[in-house]
């Protein structure tokens, strides 16, 4: 049986979560966005995910009110296809329901087929668009909101 333990992020984490985040999107978050919402957003809430004492993926999430927002999930591309995204983002649901959020949204690649299948999988439904959303290619993001 693999271990899989979630935790929240931390500043000694950034090297690793970096890697992933390079590794995972075509326009990567920089380190020091990352560090931003670790030390100064006090909406910002990580979860990293570890398998086996390595550190696999993340997730974010800003909860303001009752409104939470993932900001991106991630795992590694070579531990991909065995759930762990579904796991993590589990953790997070429940996460932003004991932080007193009632629904949850993303945006999400229109491209992301993989991405938007699991997220479906957990109750979210497509609520809108958001034309030429990411900026290096002008692809469209789909909204995708769920209520908790």
């Amino acid at each position: 049986m693999v271990e899989l333990v979630t935790r929240r992020m931390t500043v000694e984490d950034l090297d690793e979560i970096f890697e992933i985040e390079t590794a995972s999107f075509r326009s990567p978050w920089k380190k020091k966005d990352f560090f931003f919402d670790l030390t100064e957003n006090l909406f910002s809430h990580y979860l990293v995910l570890e398998k086996e004492g390595r550190l696999i993926g993340y997730c974010g999430v800003w909860i303001v009110l009752e409104s939470a927002q993932i900001t991106n999930i991630a795992i590694l591309p070579e531990e991909r296809g065995h759930n762990y995204g579904e796991f993590l983002f589990d953790k997070v649901l429940e996460l932003s329901k004991r932080e007193g959020a009632t629904e949850l949204t993303l945006e999400v690649r229109e491209s992301n087929l993989v991405a938007q299948n699991l997220y479906e999988k957990l109750g979210l439904k497509i609520v809108g668009r958001r034309e030429k959303y990411y900026k290096n290619d002008g692809e469209d993001a789909l909204v995708m909101w769920v209520k908790l």
